[in-house]
């Protein structure tokens, strides 16, 4: 299976891998990886104690157990692996887009 493949500057062969998945199991909601994503690809949700996405801004009642990111436009990724390299986690699913 062939991969899009483009050039960096110099014209050296590049095959973008984009963001496709965050583990919700795996993610501490650090926030690494939505500091060094320019394109507003992820955004930080709560979990709640039934395992449900809820505001984690919105935690008057305490609901919220922790936090995580999340994939929300993934089709805004220019898959540059900014966000993959910061993640201590390793949560993150990043794949190519074939051709």
């Amino acid at each position: 299976m062939s991969f899009r493949q483009f050039s960096s500057r110099d014209g050296s062969p590049w095959i973008p891998k984009y963001l496709t998945e965050i583990s919700t199991d795996l993610c501490i909601g650090c926030g690494r990886c939505f500091k060094v994503c320019s394109h507003a690809v992820m955004k930080l949700m709560g979990v709640n104690e039934d395992g449900d996405m809820c505001d984690p801004f919105d935690d008057d009642d305490g609901d919220v157990v922790r936090k995580v990111m999340t994939l929300e436009h993934a089709g805004k990724c220019i898959g540059c692996g900014s966000c993959e390299q910061v993640c201590g986690t390793k949560a993150q699913m990043h794949e190519p887009v074939p051709a």
